[in-house]
């Protein structure tokens, strides 16, 4: 999801429909600025809570007031002082560039048009940075997904926005406890030290919507180590007044046949599911579903979770304060940081092992959890993946789930199994083939323009869900960006499947970075022959080494390491080799 950023960069971008050197710079979109306008969907105040006293009783803590419908004005009014000025210069580039070289006829320098594009990307990463740090908010939610996407944006916005990952200025920690004693305790009749032997006042994590703190239980709770989440008092009608900003730039640009989604349906359906993120009850709930979905199979058998999903501890959930187990590691976004302090080389033998658990994990969590329930975590970002101490790998932040339908979830899986079972790739796919993809993916609810080319519809299909091919049907590119990209084809895609895309993209995109070429959908075949009523044994013929396909049970637990230790055998000797061979 490219959200702001990419939307900003899609209005700067529009020109004459000439191509100068360096447009693909700019995202690959063109088209002249326009409908800069924008209204701000009514957000309902929140009232505050009132301020109680702390654990103690001795000192009152002050909550702070939701913002007044001034001052959501106000916030708007910054958003797009400094959204517009970016946009003029993006624009005023674009246009010297075509007017020298259309109207003036110059050849222009590659060099030249390089250095000039840099420097706007890193002038305008600064200032997105810079009004991420003032307004916060939503913004830092776009800021962490554009951090997480190194395959998608210029490398000015990547390095300007990486710290936003896992980490925000986290509130004081006499705040969090009055939280924690008025939505949490006081309700039953509890004390701070009766519930906790020991609280940790600076948080390990701060995001936008909450921030988690360690603590340990007293024996009379049970006595182990957990995190307490924690949410930010008032902070609901700022975020949701931040994504309706978003929504309202991104409806201007609908109908623009150079930008690549309709990203008012993607705000659409965030904006929904930010709304259910802050309710801790629902989302103590999603994390012992979606927890029970990884350790046993659709039939109830049991079996061995790709990742570890933290329990909620019965009786200490509330509305607004979460205490659960604590997974001890670090945020993916930081692995590579700890990779170096352990003497670990990132780009070594023992980090490509990794890279490939990392992806079985991700792969076979998200894969079980759309296939076999159609309820999954809708969130995944580098900041809410943990690399655990033992290096296995853990899932965090249970706030946005998405639940898809039967209908969807089965026809998902057609679509899943019509890819893993196609003969050849790119113009050299087999013709059945592929007007099978075609056709599922249009009944999977995916819609394109009427100029499309016949193969577009398999050619999406296959963009989402095999990382793997080197080329798509129908001469399209396999890079989002690109302007021969099937993505600038879709006219409409499902609200219901935003967030499956979400999934897949990030999966993709770590893939991408690592340097793995992974198929979605062969990894996922066999839970998706199973979720059409087949036998998983025919998944495995097809996937392979990479099937999730295993069997259940200690059969089912040796073969899915067999597998692995083949697959790491592979990876160890594949980047050994070339360092035995002689140099000339």
């Amino acid at each position: 999801m490219r959200l702001a950023l990419l939307l900003l960069a899609g209005l700067a971008a529009r020109g004459s429909g000439l191509r100068p050197p360096g447009a693909s710079r700019l995202f690959g979109l063109q088209r002249p600025v326009g409908r800069l306008c924008a209204t701000v969907e009514p957000i309902l105040d929140v009232a505050p809570p009132a301020a109680p006293s702390d654990s103690t009783g001795d000192v009152v803590v002050e909550f702070p007031e939701p913002l007044t419908p001034v001052e959501r004005l106000e916030r708007t009014g910054k958003f797009w002082t400094r959204a517009v000025p970016v946009l003029w210069n993006y624009f005023r580039l674009y246009t010297t560039f075509n007017l020298r070289e259309s109207v003036l006829g110059e050849k222009l320098v590659e060099s030249e048009v390089e250095a000039r594009w840099q420097e706007e990307h890193e002038r305008g990463a600064r200032i997105f940075k810079e009004t991420i740090d003032e307004l916060k908010g939503f913004y830092t939610k776009c800021g962490q997904i554009i951090a997480s996407r190194q395959d998608l944006f210029p490398e000015a916005y990547i390095e300007a926005l990486a710290g936003l990952t896992d980490f925000l200025d986290p509130m004081p920690a006499s705040l969090a406890r009055a939280v924690i004693a008025q939505e949490l305790l006081v309700p039953k009749g509890l004390t701070f030290d009766e519930v906790f032997a020991e609280f940790d006042d600076y948080p390990l994590g701060a995001a936008s919507v909450a921030q988690v703190h360690r603590a340990v239980l007293t024996p009379a709770f049970g006595g182990k180590e957990v995190a307490v989440k924690v949410q930010r008092p008032a902070i609901e009608p700022k975020l949701m007044s931040d994504v309706a900003n978003l929504k309202a730039l991104s409806k201007q640009l609908r109908g623009f046949d150079e930008i690549p989604v309709d990203y008012y349906v993607v705000f659409s359906e965030l904006e929904r599911q930010l709304q259910e993120e802050f309710d801790f009850v629902s989302e103590a709930a999603a994390m012992t579903e979606i927890g029970e979905t990884l350790v046993r199979t659709p039939g109830g058998r049991p079996r061995e979770a790709p990742l570890t999903v933290p329990k909620p501890v019965d009786g200490l959930v509330s509305q607004r304060v979460l205490v659960m187990d604590l997974l001890k590691g670090v945020p993916l976004s930081r692995a590579q940081e700890e990779m170096k302090k352990r003497g670990i080389d990132p780009d070594g033998p023992e980090a490509k092992i990794f890279a490939r658990r990392l992806l079985r994990a991700l792969t076979d969590a998200f894969g079980w959890t759309i296939l076999e329930t159609g309820f999954f975590h809708g969130d995944p970002h580098p900041g809410n993946i943990f690399v655990m101490e033992d290096g296995s790998i853990g899932l965090i932040d249970f706030g946005q789930v998405k639940r898809i339908s039967d209908d969807r979830r089965v026809a998902l899986a057609k679509v899943i199994t019509a890819l893993a079972e196609a003969r050849g790739e790119g113009d050299e796919m087999d013709r059945a083939d592929l007007d099978r993809i075609g056709k599922l993916a249009l009944e999977l609810g995916v819609g394109l323009k009427p100029d499309a080319k016949p193969e577009g519809p398999a050619a999406v299909a296959v963009w989402l869900f095999d990382g793997e091919v080197e080329s798509l049907p129908g001469g399209y590119d396999t890079g989002e960006l690109s302007p021969n990209s099937p993505v600038k084809e879709l006219e409409s895609f499902p609200e219901e499947l935003v967030l499956v895309g979400r999934s897949t993209v990030l999966i993709k995109g770590i893939a991408a970075r690592l340097g793995v070429r992974w198929s979605l959908a062969k990894n996922w075949y066999g839970t998706a022959q199973s979720a059409l009523g087949l036998t998983p044994e025919a998944g495995a013929a097809v996937a392979g080494a990479g099937a999730s396909a295993a069997p259940a049970g200690p059969w089912g637990r040796f073969v899915a390491a067999m597998r692995e230790v083949r697959e790491e055998a592979i990876t160890l000797t594949q980047t050994l080799i070339p360092r035995c061979r002689p140099e000339p």
